[in-house]
């Protein structure tokens, strides 16, 4: 894991909403989402950064040992790349984005916890 990866701030952070990553604003659009980056395309893209983050989200784990973590296991992270993570993410993707996943053949479960 690259140093790049960790946030630098608390301030203005943005949670990816298909795999709850955190970063800031500037590092999803300088580098994109490290696991999601193939099929949302936000690096140097602003409104792709928009659509397929929030900044409305609980919780931050960090996740450095992803395959022996049961925290990892227990929150779907387990085959993600170590970082700083959201517990819960709300927001909802674009209908694009969804249907491009689904023909993609990539399950989509959503980190929205607060209507549960």
């Amino acid at each position: 894991m690259s140093f790049d990866t960790i946030p630098k701030d608390l301030r203005g952070l943005r949670a990816c909403l298909v795999c709850s990553l955190i970063k800031s604003f500037e590092q999803f659009e300088s580098d994109g989402c490290d696991n999601c980056e193939e099929f949302l395309r936000m690096k140097n893209n602003k409104d792709n950064v928009y659509d397929h983050t929030s900044n409305n989200f609980d919780g931050i784990i960090a996740l450095m040992s992803p395959d022996d973590s049961w925290v990892a296991k227990w929150q779907r992270l387990g085959r993600f790349t170590r970082g700083v993570y959201a517990i819960s993410v709300s927001g909802n993707l674009p209908q694009a984005t969804l249907r491009e996943m689904k023909s993609r053949s990539i399950a989509y479960k959503s980190r929205d916890t607060s209507q549960r």
